[in-house]
C-alpha cells in the first residue's frame, strides 16, 4: 500500500495537536461558566448557540474564497492562529460574556481552516486513497479527542485549577502553527484564482450528485442531535460523572479506528453509497436501541458501538464530494457541505429535546432513528441521475 503524502500526515497532526488543546478546555467549561462566572443554562447555550453557527457560516465563505487563492495554506494558518491564541484566554476571563466573545472568535478560526483544509488534502493524493487520506486525518482528530480530556483530569488530579488548565492549552495551540509553517507543503494546482468564476451561493457548477448527496447529508445531520442527549440518557440510568468522563475517552478511541478503517474500505470497494447508506442504516438501529435499552452496561455497550457508526462514514464523505465535483470547486463543495450540516445541527438538538421534554427519550430516539434511515434512501439517488 503506498504511503500518504508527508502533508496529509502534517495536517492529521495540526489536528490532533488542535483537538488535544480544545478538549483540554471543553469538559470543563460549562462547569466553569455555570460556577465561577455565574452563568446559567441559558448562558451556555448561547455560548455554544453562537459559536457553532458562526463556524458553519463562516466555512461557506471560507471554502470559496480558498477556490481563489493560489495558496490555501495561508487560510489554515490564520484560522488555526487566531483559535489557538484566543481559546487559551478563556483562563483570563471573570464574567461569561468574555467566553462568548472567546468561543465566536474561536470558531471563526475553525470556520475558516475547515473546507481549504481537506482541500488540500483531496489535492495531495491520487483518487485511489482520498478515503484513506481522510480516514487518517479523522482518525488523528478523533485521537486528540481521546488525549485532551485525559491531560485536562490529569492537571486537575495534580492540583491545577480550571483557569490554569485554559492558559496550558495554549502548549498544544502553538506547536500546531510550527506544523504548519514547516511541515504542510501545499501541492500545485491547476486552476488558480484567476480561472475560477465563483459565487458564494451558486450551487449549479457543483453538479447534480453533489446536491443530492447535500440533501441526504443535511437530512442525516437533522437526525444527529449532539452527543450530550447521549450522555444525559446514560446519567439518567445510573452512570456517574467520573464514570461518563471514562466512556466518553473510551467512545473517542472507538472513533479513531473506525474513522480510518472507514475511509480505508471506501478505497478498497469503491462503492461509497453503499458504505454511507449502510452506516447510516447501523446509525438508525442503534438509536433504536436508545430508546430500548435502559441498564448502565447496556447503554455504554451501544454507545461504543453508537461510535463506529458515526466515525465510520465521516471520511466516506469527504472522499464522496471530492470524487463529484471539479477541482477547482472543492474548496466551495467542502464549505457547503460543512456548513450546511452545521446549520442543521442546531434545529436536529432543538427538535430531539422538545420531543424529549414533551413526549420522552424513546419518542425522541425514534425520531431521529426514522430520519436516519430517510437519509439512507435520499443517498442511494446519488450517481442514478436526476
Amino acid at each position: 500500500m503506498k504511503s500518504l503524502p508527508r502533508t496529509v500526515i502534517a495536517l492529521g497532526v495540526v489536528s490532533l495537536l488542535t483537538d488535544m488543546s480544545s478538549e483540554m478546555i471543553y469538559p470543563l467549561l460549562p462547569v466553569f461558566v455555570a460556577a465561577t462566572l455565574g452563568g446559567g443554562a441559558v448562558s451556555i447555550g448561547l455560548i455554544e448557540g453562537i459559536a457553532e453557527a458562526t463556524a458553519s457560516l463562516v466555512k461557506l465563505a471560507s471554502g470559496v474564497v480558498s477556490d481563489r487563492m493560489r495558496r490555501r495554506k495561508w487560510l489554515l494558518v490564520v484560522g488555526y492562529g487566531l483559535a489557538g491564541s484566543v481559546r487559551p484566554l478563556i483562563g483570563l476571563a471573570r464574567a461569561w460574556p468574555v467566553v462568548l466573545f472567546i468561543r465566536f472568535a474561536d470558531r471563526v478560526g475553525k470556520g475558516l481552516r475547515g473546507p481549504p483544509r481537506d482541500a488540500i488534502i483531496a489535492d495531495a493524493v491520487e483518487a485511489g486513497s482520498r478515503g484513506r487520506a481522510f480516514g487518517l486525518h479523522r482518525s488523528m482528530d478523533h485521537a486528540g479527542a481521546v488525549v485532551g480530556p485525559l491531560v485536562a483530569f490529569g492537571l486537575l488530579g495534580a492540583g491545577l485549577e480550571s483557569r490554569q488548565i485554559f492558559l496550558a492549552a495554549a502548549i498544544p495551540a502553538a506547536a500546531v502553527l510550527l506544523v504548519l509553517l514547516f511541515a504542510v507543503r501545499e501541492p500545485p494546482r491547476q486552476h488558480t484564482a484567476q480561472r475560477a468564476r465563483l459565487r458564494l451561493v451558486d450551487l449549479r457548477g457543483l453538479g447534480g450528485d453533489f446536491r443530492r448527496l447535500l440533501v441526504a447529508l443535511v437530512t442525516f445531520a437533522l437526525a444527529s442531535s449532539t452527543d450530550a442527549f447521549l450522555l444525559y440518557r446514560m446519567s439518567q440510568a445510573g452512570i456517574g460523572t467520573a464514570g461518563l468522563a471514562l466512556v466518553w475517552s473510551l467512545h473517542h478511541v472507538v472513533k479513531v479506528a473506525a474513522a480510518y478503517l472507514g475511509g480505508t474500505a471506501s478505497d478498497r470497494w469503491g462503492n461509497r453509497r453503499a458504505l454511507l447508506a449502510g452506516s447510516w442504516i447501523g446509525y438508525a438501529a442503534v438509536y433504536a436501541l436508545f430508546a430500548a435499552v435502559s441498564s448502565p452496561a447496556g447503554l455504554v455497550a451501544v454507545f461504543m458501538v453508537y461510535g463506529l457508526f458515526i466515525a465510520a462514514p465521516e471520511a466516506v464523505e469527504k472522499a464522496w464530494v471530492t470524487d463529484l465535483v471539479p477541482a477547482e470547486r472543492r474548496g466551495a463543495a467542502f464549505g457547503w457541505a460543512q456548513a450546511a450540516v452545521g446549520v442543521a445541527a442546531l434545529p436536529a438538538s432543538l427538535v430531539f429535546g422538545l420531543v424529549w421534554s414533551s413526549v420522552g427519550s424513546s419518542a425522541a430516539f425514534l425520531s431521529g432513528s426514522v430520519l436516519a434511515i430517510l437519509a439512507a434512501l435520499l443517498v442511494t439517488r446519488v450517481g442514478q441521475g436526476s
